[in-house]
């Protein structure tokens, strides 16, 4: 049986961490070179680095800055934003990231992500999936950071990322996000139910007990948490614990 993961999300803005609600990421919660460090020290299982301005301000991603974190980080890594081609997934996973987040960039090129998955592996493609729900009670799909709506269903977008060659889906609920009142259970079983490949549910975790419902009721193969972390006292080495005493298989406490 396959062991679900625990995975922290680090918001990049700037120069900066940040943090907010809804996708309005205005807190500032840190740099990021320490918190890799920290989260090395509480045996996360990966860590996924977005910069949430590039995309926005037409940026490509730091390199550098990149480099330097990879370096100190003894977990897999994946790394986000502002990715438009090849060239720029191949520098990136040369700097020591294992896997790349691709959101806004699929919604315009598609076949991109059949392109990367070619070249580089399934398992290095993670398509980023944000959602909201409408006034209607339908899901749809948002790129540039929750701020552009997509006339797409994220089940039917996650199955076709699925068939293009994404390894896994990491879905967040727009709504949920940085307000620790749980995840949205009802997205993640639906989107978890209609691919094989993995889901990582993200927006809205508060404690581990929405970490066991994740994937123990809908079906998510990993979970990932933002402000649960910055603002509380709870560990993802706690949360591991507490999942495998309810019969989660994790990896290795």
């Amino acid at each position: 049986m396959l062991k679900k993961r625990v995975i922290p999300t680090l918001l990049v803005k700037d120069i900066g961490l940040v943090k907010g609600v809804g996708f309005d990421s205005w807190r500032r919660v840190g740099t990021v070179l320490p918190a890799v460090k920290v989260y090395n020290r509480r045996q996360v299982d990966e860590l996924i680095i977005l910069d949430i301005s590039a995309t926005k301000n037409n940026k490509s991603p730091d390199v550098e800055e990149i480099k330097t974190y990879a370096q100190d980080c003894t977990v897999p890594l994946t790394v986000g934003g502002g990715i438009r081609d090849i060239d720029t997934i191949k520098k990136i996973l040369r700097s020591g990231a294992d896997k790349i987040s691709l959101n806004s960039i699929c919604y315009e090129n598609p076949n991109f992500i059949q392109q990367a998955a070619e070249i580089f592996g399934t398992q290095c493609i993670v398509v980023s999936i944000d959602v909201r729900k409408s006034e209607n009670g339908r899901y749809y799909c948002y790129s540039h950071s929750g701020k552009k709506p997509q006339e797409l269903c994220p089940v039917e977008w996650a199955r076709e990322a699925e068939n293009l060659g994404a390894g896994e889906i990491l879905l967040t609920s727009i709504e949920l996000d940085g307000t620790m009142k749980g995840y949205d259970l009802d997205l993640i079983s639906r989107v978890s139910g209609a691919v094989k490949i993995p889901v990582i549910a993200s927006g809205g975790a508060k404690d581990y007990e929405d970490f066991r419902r994740a994937i123990q009721d809908s079906g998510a193969q990993a979970v990932s948490a933002a402000s649960m972390y910055h603002f509380t006292e709870q560990t993802p080495l706690e949360a591991k614990t507490y999942l495998s005493q309810c019969g989660v298989p994790v990896r290795k406490i």
